[in-house]
């Protein structure tokens, strides 16, 4: 018979708490919140420890100092209009976590309805915190470096200030717009919304920063990404105050969200592209506007890039594994 010792031992063992060891990108299996509509209120998420409220920062400079992967080639996902904590996002959450990707750039909204601190850990943190650094939400371990990269989005902006955001996300610059770069890619990140404090009309402080970025940027693929689509045959349309020359300044590819759908649009000698699928209910399309090329709203998805110095190659992959459009250049 077992010594009474040994018996209260087993006993003390079997009561003891268990640390999960976090699952890797490509094997995160996702449990979301239950689905709710926008429009409506959302139950508040568990209480979370976000980071520390940092010092604002003034409007950054173009400069050699902005964050640089080694190497040229790069692999990334682009996701848009997700932060719902639904069902949608996490089978768009499993797709992208089965590329296996370098790092994932958003087109906004990246926290429903409202961009409360309350919520952002369960619309973010639960579905994307092996890609976020440093990570102090409460579903598991984050990166060592960060490799998530968000723009601001209207819902983001929804508390009245975007204070929530940029308390969740450390990111260059002021946060708000920045710019990186990865292997051959150099990418502009702006915040389209009209409460932006430097603007977003084409003379604005914030788009001559992006001209002189982008005049000064010596990447062989330069990217922008915006929430607000300049052109879109979406439910919202065209947003005219975006439509800034991008392809003067120097810009090879616009991406954006806004719109629930997908669409690719060639314009003004560019390519412009519109991902809102990223989970949240989906838009129908008005007439198509010029230079629309693909349009998709059957179901939801992301595009995977993937290039080098010398080539693009951008797919929107539904959560079926379909590839419903291929778009493929070389600059």
């Amino acid at each position: 018979m077992l010594s009474a010792a040994l018996v209260f031992f087993l006993l003390l063992s079997a009561c003891a708490p268990r640390r999960a060891e976090p699952a890797s990108p490509a094997a995160a299996t996702v449990t979301p919140n239950s689905p709710t509509p926008a429009d409506t209120a959302l139950p508040l998420s568990p209480t979370v420890t976000l980071s520390p409220t940092k010092t604002a920062t003034p409007t950054p400079v173009p400069s050699s100092t902005a964050p640089v992967q080694a190497g040229e080639d790069f692999r990334f996902a682009v996701i848009g209009d997700y932060g719902d904590g639904s069902e949608g996002e996490a089978a768009v959450t499993a797709l992208v976590a089965s590329w296996d990707v370098d790092f994932i750039v958003t087109t906004g909204d990246n926290n429903y309805p409202l961009g409360a601190a309350e919520t952002i850990d369960a619309r973010v943190g639960q579905f994307y915190h092996a890609y976020l650094a440093p990570y102090t939400g409460e579903y598991g371990a984050g990166a060592e470096v960060n490799r998530f990269f968000p723009v601001p989005g209207n819902h983001d902006w929804d508390t009245g200030t975007l204070q929530p955001y940029t308390d969740y996300f450390t990111l260059p610059g002021n946060e708000r717009y920045y710019t990186f770069t990865w292997g051959a890619a150099a990418f502009f990140m702006l915040d389209s919304d009209s409460r932006e404090p430097d603007g977003v009309g084409r003379s604005s402080v914030q788009a001559l920063w992006l001209q002189d970025a982008l005049t000064a940027s010596r990447a062989p693929w330069n990217i922008v990404v915006m929430h607000h689509p300049p052109y879109s045959s979406g439910r919202h349309g065209d947003n005219a105050y975006m439509q800034w020359p991008f392809a003067a300044w120097g810009a090879d590819i616009v991406i954006s969200g806004h719109d629930h759908t997908y669409e690719r649009i060639q314009r003004n000698g560019i390519v412009y592209f519109v991902n809102g699928l990223g989970g949240i209910h989906r838009y129908g399309f008005s007439a198509p506007v010029e230079g629309s090329q693909k349009r998709y709203n059957a179901g939801f998805g992301a595009m995977l890039v993937e290039g080098d110095a010398g080539s693009i190659t951008i797919q929107f992959i539904n959560t079926d594994g379909e590839v419903i459009d291929t778009w493929q250049s070389a600059p």
